[in-house]
């Protein structure tokens, strides 16, 4: 079986390494500080390296799941990336938001390396990624996705080609500007529906009966109506980034994002208050 490299063990990326290992996948990963705790896949046979040069060097197949397209470009292409020290035909597959443009530079320079990329950004949880239950949006060649997909089948339960190098990432910031404005939606609907004095499971129960119903709402009701804020494990500084990204994008494209643009502040101003690692779904009670 090919040897899979891990950079990234954080809140998504615990899960999609624990997959792998139950699939019997040999599994290398770069130890860093910002790991979940790791001592679960280490016994499970897992095998970790301080420098990513130690990655490059062992792996056939590498998965990213850093923050977002500054962590992707220093993983591949700062002094001691990636790019320095790839084998020829390895596959780089960035399941990390990025920026489609970032993508697609990356994309060229894992070519001219003599390896190979998908964008594969995720959606869903992490539970579902403990679940070996995410969904996959991928961008990058058909037949390539098709090699690499008994590996990312171990840890996804849709997997979707967007289309060419990039489409991933742009079809995941379009996802989660939808999802991340119905959160937001239904964020400052509970506070009014609290201060009106009406019955938040009755306010659930309406919109599900109606036009909100949503996984959002799904993810969200618990919060509201139990203080049960753990369907909706993302972060306000997580959104803030994405609806960034997202701003980003279609800037690039020519377009006014009037409600992405209100999305972002609503976000980014509670990011700037000192609220960033608090959940979306705590929203509501801040």
């Amino acid at each position: 079986m090919k040897t899979v490299g891990l950079i990234g063990v954080g809140r998504m990326g615990h899960g999609i390494a624990a997959n792998l290992l139950k699939h019997g996948w040999p599994l290398v990963f770069l130890d860093h500080p910002g790991n979940q705790p790791t001592d679960d896949l280490v016994s499970a046979g897992a095998r970790s390296v301080r420098q990513v040069a130690g990655i490059a060097a062992q792996c056939d197949t590498i998965i990213l799941v850093v923050t977002g397209a500054p962590q992707v470009e220093a993983v591949l292409a700062a002094k001691g990336g990636l790019l320095e020290t790839l084998r020829p035909g390895t596959a780089i597959i960035d399941c990390s938001t990025s920026l489609p443009e970032t993508t697609k530079a990356m994309a060229e320079k894992v070519a001219e390396a003599g390896g190979s990329f998908l964008d594969a950004p995720m959606t869903r949880t992490p539970k579902e990624a403990a679940e070996g239950r995410l969904n996959l949006i991928v961008g990058g060649d058909a037949a390539l996705l098709e090699a690499q997909r008994p590996i990312l089948e171990c840890f996804a339960e849709n997997i979707i080609h967007a289309g060419e190098t990039g489409s991933g990432h742009a079809l995941k910031l379009l996802h989660n500007f939808v999802s991340l404005g119905f959160a937001a939606v239904l964020n400052e609907a509970a506070v009014a529906t609290r201060e009106a004095g009406v019955s938040l499971d009755v306010f659930c129960d309406v919109l599900a009966k109606g036009g909100g119903r949503s996984v959002a709402l799904d993810r969200l009701a618990p919060a509201f109506t139990q203080g049960d804020t753990s369907s909706f494990n993302f972060t306000i500084s997580n959104a803030a980034k994405d609806l960034g990204y997202y701003l980003e994008m279609t800037h690039a494209l020519g377009l006014k994002p009037d409600a992405a643009e209100a999305l972002a502040e609503a976000y980014g101003s509670r990011e700037r208050a000192g609220q960033g690692e608090r959940l979306v779904s705590e929203v509501f009670t801040l």
